[in-house]
């Protein structure tokens, strides 16, 4: 079994997956359009969302992380945080500032008593985040 994260993007996710794979090295594996999905007439696409992402899928790491354009208005990303664990604090601090470029910084990353790297930020799409760089032996 599996858990992967679907993120919904308010018209931005075009955005979104450039920026994780510039971010975090993540691997488009698949992207559809609403005017690539067929026509049912139960389920019509709105004009404006035609060109706008239906589905996509990225590999991050080892996690696939799910994702699509919301045709609602308002998207909320809250009550949850995407983990990004690190092998290394080069890799989680450079993680961290590639996340932070047009977010929020809510802890700036550093050493804690957990590990030698730690942060948390929201980035520019609202998609709250935690960089933690794996305990030496784990």
């Amino acid at each position: 079994m599996e858990i992967q994260p679907y993120l919904y993007f308010d018209g931005r996710c075009e955005e979104a997956i450039a920026f994780y794979i510039d971010a975090l090295g993540a691997t488009e594996l698949m992207k559809m359009r609403y005017k690539d999905a067929p026509n049912d007439s139960a389920y019509p696409t709105p004009s404006h969302m035609a060109d706008k992402i239906l589905h996509a899928t990225l590999a991050i790491g080892k996690t696939h992380v799910l994702m699509a354009d919301s045709s609602d208005e308002k998207v909320s990303h809250s009550g949850f945080n995407l983990s990004v664990t690190a092998p290394d604090v080069a890799t989680g601090e450079k993680c961290f500032n590639a996340l932070a470029q047009g977010g929020k910084i809510g802890m700036p990353f550093q050493k804690t008593f957990w590990t030698d790297g730690f942060g948390m930020l929201v980035d520019k799409f609202g998609v709250p985040w935690m960089v933690n760089v794996r305990p030496e032996g784990q």
